[in-house]
């Protein structure tokens, strides 16, 4: 997850992104649930929309509560909220025994599960706690860890304990018991974060949650997938909105359209790593570095896009009007508010769109507004370019095991109504559990501080500020 990044004044750019290390970081819907819609909403939906919605209702509460009737499949879903405006995306777990439910940052661009613990002393108000004097099978492996990010750190000790997510449970895995967060890096109802990157990048040295059920075989097909929704344009924007789908197991083929274009690692599996081939704006190509120089962590905890300084200058000189920020704002761009932005990607295989509303992050004047993309300062092994829902906004994206890859398909009808559509968001529940997995000793190595992507940091709070502003 993308350290630095803009956090709202509720947490508007992300506390995902807070909670992402910095390099070298849903449940469903309840039955009877109904949602309205917003001033500015998508179209409504057709019959043929709610006929689909419906089954994925039922079989995802039937997966929860363990109605017989339908049969059981090595397969799971999580409904996701959306937190302040599109600055973050959680989802729900649960751990210990008896299991106890808890919200946390789904983050393909770190590989740590960590939680605040009853011993929490600071920066942890207001979050729900995990207790390990209440789980039978918790077992303490009493070696610190300590994660730095863009904006603050947390810290606590290693441990071991059931987890259960969207119908899957893993024994004995290893994840952060952590007493100690700077201000800020939690925001209720959050109490964590889950890394959904490659072991290869874990603090801890073991394996995260994703990558033992997908290796052990606990998956119908090893894959996961998120659909985010789409807020930041929204006229009447609550704190926590439906966010989407994450699925595991499996792709919801009524969130896409056409073939799914998957794209191999370029390298051994560490980030979600794609190489950007190609990128248009305003209809003209940008000159994208070759090699390793072009290769991108597809990060679901980061909030933005961030680039080589030269490149980024390249997208802004295609603006007219546009011009380099200063002071706080020092490695982000101005341009003018009415002007619609168009911005296209691509990965090796088809070219894909970025809304213009998502590429305008905030209204800094009567006139001006601050651009999605920014300048990135990486070193050492980090990747050049981190790619967060600023794009993954804009499609389907799959996350595929073996052969190790990254799939993006276009957004289904479906899923583009779920945008703008005011609801309940949905709450940390305990479900029933179809498949179970133990997670291996992995090498717990020693656990220095670890840091990723290093970004302006001078412009959190002032972006805070003023998206904050609007959304309230």
């Amino acid at each position: 997850m993308l350290s630095g990044c803009l956090l709202a004044v509720g947490l508007l750019l992300s506390q995902g992104c807070l909670a992402a290390p910095s390099l070298g970081s849903r449940a469903a819907g309840q039955s009877g649930q109904t949602m309205t819609l917003a001033r500015r909403s998508p179209s409504r939906r057709t019959v043929d929309d709610w006929a689909t919605w419906a089954q994925r209702e039922r079989e995802f509460l039937t997966l929860r509560y363990g109605d017989s009737g339908l049969q059981k499949r090595s397969e799971g879903m999580n409904l996701l909220t959306n937190q302040n405006g599109d600055s973050s995306y959680y989802g729900s777990l649960a751990i210990g025994t008896p299991a106890v439910s808890f919200d946390v940052i789904l983050d393909t661009g770190s590989a740590d599960l960590w939680l605040a613990d009853q011993s929490c002393k600071t920066g942890c108000s207001g979050v729900a706690l995990y207790d390990p004097s209440s789980s039978s099978t918790f077992q303490n492996l009493s070696q610190s860890f300590s994660i730095t990010y863009g904006s603050g750190e947390a810290a606590g000790t290693l441990v071991q304990d059931t987890v259960q997510m969207a119908g899957f449970s893993v024994e004995n895995q290893v994840f952060a018991a952590v007493d100690e967060a700077s201000s800020g890096l939690l925001t209720s109802p959050v109490s964590g974060l889950l890394g959904l990157g490659w072991q290869t990048i874990s603090s801890s040295g073991s394996a995260p949650l994703w990558q033992t059920l997908a290796s052990s075989g606990a998956w119908s097909d090893a894959v996961m997938s998120f659909q985010l929704t789409r807020f930041i344009n929204s006229s009447n924007v609550k704190a926590n909105e439906p966010g989407g789908t994450f699925t595991m197991g499996y792709v919801d083929s009524s969130l896409y359209t056409g073939d799914i274009d998957y794209q191999s690692i370029p390298t051994t599996p560490s980030y979600w790593l794609q190489t950007i081939s190609s990128m248009t704006v305003q209809g003209s190509s940008v000159t994208i570095p070759t090699g390793s120089s072009a290769y991108a962590a597809i990060d679901t905890g980061t909030t933005l896009i961030g680039g080589p300084s030269s490149v980024i200058q390249e997208i802004y000189a295609q603006i007219p009007n546009s011009a380099a920020g200063t002071g706080s704002w020092e490695g982000y761009y101005t341009y003018p508010c009415d002007t619609e932005v168009n911005v296209a990607i691509s990965f090796g295989g088809p070219s894909w769109s970025i809304s213009p509303a998502d590429f305008q992050l905030t209204q800094v004047s009567s006139s001006q507004c601050i651009g999605a993309f920014f300048e990135l300062s990486t070193s050492g092994s980090a990747p050049g370019w981190v790619v967060g829902d600023t794009f993954l906004k804009n499609v389907y994206s799959v996350f595929r095991y073996n052969p190790a890859a990254v799939g993006f398909a276009q957004l289904s009808e479906t899923a583009l109504a779920m945008n703008g559509v005011n609801g309940n968001p949905p709450s940390a529940t305990i479900g029933s559990v179809s498949a179970t997995a133990t997670a291996g000793s992995g090498g717990i190595s020693s656990n220095a501080a670890t840091n990723r992507w290093r970004v302006p940091s001078s412009a959190v709070v002032l972006a805070a500020a003023a998206v904050g502003a609007m959304l309230l």
